[in-house]
């Protein structure tokens, strides 16, 4: 393979932080070892653009201009040149959710510069950057702004310490003569120094370990709405995605894969696709058969050219109602005892009344609107691997070993991600651009069809959750059990792992009401098909099974669905205010003609959240008129940025409730595009009413909170509606829809 000549990445020196205790992710801390990486610099004009400027996006080795003095790194997020430029390196993906914008707010709130000026660049791979929450460097849970808090805050701090002294230092006075100012250092005597004048000297400096955060009441920025930084770009078409990846000799690529899930090619003819115009190659790999052609539509056109026999393997009569049939036996067995309070079973038992019900939660495909992507350029020495990716350390180390080299000589540049919701947590689409672009010698961009990303998709785990319960004499609600029936997706990358934690029953370990007894058991059941997480993981299904059961309990006991829940968590005041105020709000009560409300309520990512659905049913559909939702998720970084992912959330909550669920076939996915698997649409959008609660503290989750309490809150108002309970999804396999 002929060698290239260029100008290596630059790697992202020095940091604050390293990697924390894993907990129960620690696998993703283990499956990557930690590395450098390219810099993907967006240039826009909230970024430090002249005002009115046209917003450019570039690749870039670092930040600066060419031939410039080098910037100096005060921290591993944190780089100011000479021409007061600053620019923040954040080490989250950006997937829409707004990381791009929340977190460099947390460290220019200390650091006291206009948070307009500054400079958004995503970082490298490298051990600053590992979530202590997940793991390892990877953008999930909803916990980006709650592990970035305190560092990312200590890091201004720190840096504006550095500054600080640096300037004491050229004045040959105390630092607490001085003060940070509007990116400026000043004295006591009127006298100022740029940042961009002090860095390199403030870079020499010993880092300090102890700094004095600001207190809440002096937040001048946190806790204010802010526009996005990343939205100019993203408007006008200059902001780059892993499809808008162009590199000078890049040709592309298509993959063909076995339409029978987890099969391989069995033999390959390919002589009619390699004579097609600008073919290049076609070559076998893990995953199936990789064209690769000048341009990708040529590529395409070769790839269905193949003449392919596929070995089917195991999946081959696989279908939906072998799936149930599956679960429905293997829930028989007693499965791990997860968590226990009291004894649940024996309270059943002996209590006046009694409930059982079983929920089933279908597959869904992630669905995002970017297809995954990848491109790899592949050196004797090195990769440049373009990708959007949630988990940098892991797609360093699949390519890496696709290109038979250390990980350290993978540089991984994280494009912005049309769409994550945890697809882009797998690294399966990685490999096979890293073998295109080392057989053929120059870069390769590998692109996934609708069809490909919707039919190789790893999908939600199906779940059959089981609820038993009992109430006393008065109605009160004494024991409640759960046993849930699903592949793991936690145990596909650690199988070592013999804790009967598992992500698809994660929520339930944090149930938030007060009974005395209370049992939670799993029984994994696998399908033959691979599962992965989808925004919001276990918090949906479970929260489904746990709301929809406490309304038809509150029947039970013949008290109001509200009343019933408060009494649990009379207890717990944030929840009972979020509770109340969705009450209040939604006219809890005090229906209109015609129209029935249905209550839901989560806890999760250490934020709670109530949902109230107003809905209308004529003529034996569902007509959804609101949704009344409120959030309390603690201190608030960018409010603006948390309602616009509760309003988010609500949609990807509707779409799954009403449409979701993904259909087997002889070992195939049905679903093809957005033609047979529905997304919600503009028309069909119900009037959404977001409150914030203002709280204090560290920051919650929100990208996946709000998903969860949608379907159970539709359907406890569908059966104020129509008396019947809907205890599966979609709703339009009920007719509904």
């Amino acid at each position: 393979m002929p060698s290239r000549d260029r100008r290596p990445a630059q790697r992202a020196t020095g940091g604050t932080g390293g990697p924390a205790d894993a907990g129960r992710r620690e696998f993703c801390g283990r499956t990557a070892r930690l590395g450098g990486g390219l810099l993907l610099a967006m240039t826009v004009p909230a970024l430090g653009g002249r005002p009115g400027a046209r917003a450019s996006t570039r690749l870039a080795a670092g930040a600066g201009e060419p031939g410039a003095t080098a910037p100096a790194q005060l921290n591993a997020w944190l780089k100011i040149a000479s021409d007061d430029s600053i620019t923040v390196l954040v080490d989250r993906s950006e997937m829409g959710q707004g990381v791009y914008t929340a977190l460099p707010m947390l460290l220019a709130e200390e650091l006291e510069v206009d948070f307009t000026t500054i400079r958004i660049v995503s970082a490298p791979v490298g051990d600053a950057y590992v979530n202590a929450g997940n793991g390892g460097q990877i953008t999930g849970t909803s916990n980006s702004v709650t592990d970035a808090w305190e560092r990312l805050r200590t890091a201004g701090a720190q840096a504006r310490t550095l500054l600080i002294a640096a300037a004491a230092n050229k004045w040959r006075i105390p630092p607490g003569r001085c003060r940070a100012r509007h990116a400026h250092i000043e004295n006591d005597r009127g006298q100022s120094f740029s940042y961009g004048q002090l860095a390199q000297a403030a870079a020499k400096l010993p880092v300090p370990k102890d700094v004095t955060l600001k207190p809440r009441a002096e937040y001048a920025l946190i806790g204010t709405s802010q526009r996005r930084l990343d939205t100019p770009g993203k408007v006008d078409g200059s902001a780059q995605f892993g499809l808008d990846v162009q590199l000078p000799g890049m040709l592309y690529a298509a993959i063909a894969q076995c339409p029978v899930l987890g099969g391989q090619p069995r033999s390959v003819d390919s002589r009619k696709a390699e004579a097609m115009p600008g073919v290049r190659r076609v070559l076998s790999v893990p995953d199936g058969v990789v064209v690769v052609a000048e341009h990708f539509w040529q590529a395409l056109k070769a790839r269905d050219a193949l003449e392919i026999v596929w070995d089917e393997g195991k999946n081959g009569n696989l279908d939906n109602a072998s799936i149930k049939v599956l679960l429905d036996r293997a829930s028989a067995n007693a499965g791990l005892a997860t968590k226990q309070v009291g004894d649940a079973g024996a309270a059943i038992k002996s209590a006046a009344k009694s409930f059982a019900a079983v929920y089933e939660l279908p597959m869904l495909a992630h669905a995002a609107m970017e297809p995954l992507n990848c491109t790899a350029d592949v050196r004797v020495d090195s990769c440049d691997l373009y990708v959007g990716t949630q988990v940098q350390q892991m797609a360093q180390a699949a390519a890496a070993k696709a290109a038979g080299l250390p990980p350290e000589r993978v540089n991984v540049v994280t494009m912005l991600l049309g769409g994550g919701f945890g697809r882009r947590l797998e690294v399966d689409f990685i490999p096979a651009a890293v073998l295109a672009s080392k057989a053929l010698g120059v870069p390769v961009k590998l692109v996934w069809t609708r069809e490909d990303d919707m039919t190789q998709d790893y999908y939600r785990p199906p779940a059959r959750e089981q609820v038993h319960a009992a109430l006393d004499a008065h109605g009160k609600l004494v024991a409640w059990q759960l046993h849930i029936t699903s592949p793991s997706i936690t145990a596909r990358f650690d199988p070592t792992n013999k804790d009967p934690f598992d992500s698809v029953i994660e929520y339930v370990q944090n149930y938030p009401y007060d009974v005395p007894n209370f049992g939670l058991s799993y029984t994994r059941r696998e399908i033959g098909i691979n599962v992965g997480y989808l925004r919001s993981v276990s918090h949906a299904p479970n929260c489904f099974a746990v709301e929809s059961s406490l309304d038809e309990l509150a029947e039970a006991a013949s008290k109001d669905p509200l009343a019933f829940r408060l009494e649990m968590l009379a207890a717990k005041p944030r929840h009972t205010n979020v509770l109340k105020l969705a009450a209040e709000r939604s006219g809890w009560g005090r229906a209109r003609p015609g129209r029935h409300l249905g209550l839901a309520f989560m806890e999760g990512y250490t934020s709670v959240v109530a949902q109230v659905a107003e809905i209308a049913v004529n003529e034996g559909k569902l007509q959804i008129h609101k949704i009344t939702c409120v959030v309390d998720c603690g201190q608030m970084v960018n409010p603006r940025i948390v309602e616009s992912q509760i309003e988010s959330g609500i949609v990807f909550g509707l779409s799954a409730a009403l449409w979701g669920g993904i259909t087997v076939g002889a070992g195939r996915v049905r679903e093809t595009n957005f033609n047979t698997y529905r997304l919600l649409r503009a028309n069909e959008m119900p009037e959404v009413d977001v409150l914030l609660v203002p709280g204090d503290g560290t920051p919650g989750g929100i990208g996946e909170l709000a998903v969860g309490p949608v379907a159970p809150a539709i359907c406890n108002a569908l059966y104020a509606a129509t008396g019947k309970r809907v205890r599966s999804l979609p709703l339009s396999s009920h007719g509904l829809v």
